[in-house]
């Protein structure tokens, strides 16, 4: 049984219905052993590499020689040369639906702070989205927004990650899953009625970090057909490529979900922070500043040129990252700069054969959208083309050498402000911060936070020879706080955020994913 421990608000009455919790409760009793053996092995993965353990390919000749292919995409998510995403807040869905991209990756994960709240309007607001019933009035500028009637943008939804559970709803006393709770509310309500709209149920599913984990989400999909009396392949689910033992299963992760896949996202900025917390305990493995971990260093250009590789090999999608730059209205120069930044890092991708791309800005779509026209024409992607070379070896994903790299002391600051600024975003219910012109989420923090935690451990040097002590970076963190109370008119939760920062960055143990000990401090 089910027992909500939050307020059941009236405008959640028709969410939380008896039938949707039952979905639910079948779901967690069918699958939550397996999730726990899924994360008890993640657990021993992580001793194994640090202990010098180097991933490797699975031996399956079955899967790697044979030629199958996954279920081609349908007709309406055939292009997907531009996806924009954010929140599932009501002003988000509405823009984004209405920004003329071809896929709205609608977020319950990194760019959502997993509040009671925030959650259960996510599902009003889908639901509403689905029903093309959305409508929003801002509170101060009293402004309407609503979607607009020829809206063809295709809604995408990603539940959170299989590590956090979701305290505000129990099942034998025992919290359950958020991604279970995510993924089969919304199924339960929207499915069907998306069918009868001659569309299938689309997912973006995260931070899987092999096979196993893929075959998990394949049988949630298969239960959830049969229970729904929905037809096998109605949902459909791209992997986020985002964890970097994923990426030495690709093929397997695609075979494992043929008939439900749509193919794989390069998840660019979970994948460094994957690569860093995985190595975090070896010594001589040492990352550089984040802005000198680009594209085109040797593991991130290897493991997107696998990933295009393998999909198109197997007839799926392969969708680019996201380029982190945002416009700002009010300045012309940093919109510029964004717009250069953003259609060099798109048109590096179109090269590469990647069939689409991310933005997180509604202005930026054109600049993608056009990028892709003019590369692809009138093709809708380039699935057809299968790179031939390089062959991406085993030590080529894990090769982290960055030849004129550093660490800096600005890279440290860098590390510090966005760390705290958002852990403290975060707090306050906002899942998405753009800091200094760049949108950040709990992936870009991440980076952050597991950089600092490894400089510390490993008595890093900057590039101008000062030893990264505690007592040093205590010195930057406190310089930054106070740069960051002359500009900020409310610092609510701002105290709290520079402690578990500090906590988590000057902890022995490492914190697998820092939203976990936050989840304590929300609602």
């Amino acid at each position: 049984m089910i027992d909500i421990k939050s307020e059941k608000k009236s405008q959640y009455q028709h969410i939380l219905t008896d039938d949707a919790l039952s979905f639910l409760e079948k779901i967690c009793s069918t699958f939550e052993n397996t999730r726990q053996e899924i994360l008890k092995n993640r657990e021993k993965m992580q001793n194994e590499i640090s202990a010098g353990k180097k991933l490797s390919f699975p031996n399956d000749k079955n899967i790697r020689e044979n030629d199958w292919k996954v279920t081609p995409p349908p007709a309406d998510v055939s292009n997907r040369n531009v996806e924009i995403t954010g929140p599932v807040d009501r002003k988000m869905i509405i823009n984004a639906l209405n920004s003329g991209a071809d896929v709205f990756m609608a977020d319950f994960e990194d760019s959502t702070s997993p509040t009671w709240n925030n959650i259960m309007d996510g599902q009003v607001n889908l639901l509403d989205a689905n029903l093309r019933n959305l409508e929003f009035i801002d509170p101060k500028s009293e402004k309407t927004y609503s979607l607009n009637p020829d809206s063809n943008t295709s809604l995408f939804v990603r539940p959170r990650g299989l590590h956090l559970d979701d305290k505000n709803m129990l099942m034998n006393d025992v919290p359950v899953s958020g991604a279970f709770l995510d993924f089969a509310l919304y199924t339960f309500h929207n499915a069907q009625l998306r069918l009868n709209n001659g569309i299938g149920t689309y997912f973006y599913i995260p931070k899987l970090e092999n096979s196993l984990e893929s075959q998990l989400w394949d049988d949630i999909f298969t239960f959830s057909e049969d229970e729904l009396s929905l037809p096998r392949g109605t949902i459909r689910a791209t992997v986020l490529l985002e964890t970097i033992s994923a990426s030495f299963e690709i093929e397997e992760m695609l075979y494992t979900l043929k008939e439900h896949s749509l193919g794989m996202n390069a998840g660019r900025w979970d994948y460094i922070f994957s690569a860093i917390k995985k190595h975090r305990d070896l010594p001589d493995v040492n990352f550089p500043d984040r802005s000198q971990i680009t594209m085109t260093v040797p593991f991130m250009k290897a493991y997107t040129e696998l990933l295009v590789q393998s999909c198109h090999k197997r007839g799926a999608h392969a969708i680019g990252g996201m380029s982190a730059f945002i416009p700002n209205r009010r300045d012309p120069e940093i919109t510029e700069k964004a717009i250069d930044q953003v259609k060099k890092d798109k048109e590096r991708e179109v090269m590469m054969g990647f069939d689409g791309s991310w933005v997180a800005h509604p202005d930026l779509v054109q600049i993608c959208k056009d990028v892709f026209k003019d590369s692809l024409g009138s093709k809708e992607n380039q699935i057809d083309f299968v790179p031939d070379e390089p062959v991406v070896t085993e030590d080529m994903l894990q090769d982290f050498n960055i030849p004129g790299s550093s660490i800096t002391e600005e890279g440290i600051r860098t590390n510090i402000r966005v760390g705290i600024l958002y852990v403290q975003s975060w707090l306050t219910g906002q899942g998405a911060a753009a800091l200094f012109n760049l949108m950040e989420d709990a992936a870009t923090a991440e980076i952050s936070r597991s950089q600092l935690w490894q400089w510390l451990k490993n008595q890093a040097k900057t590039d101008s020879n000062k030893s990264i002590d505690k007592n040093f970076v205590n010195e930057l963190i406190d310089d930054e706080v106070n740069k960051i109370k002359e500009i900020q008119e409310n610092s609510e939760m701002l105290s709290e955020a520079v402690k578990l920062f500090s906590d988590l960055i000057f902890d022995e143990n490492f914190e697998e994913f820092l939203t976990l000990p936050a989840y304590n401090l929300i609602d």
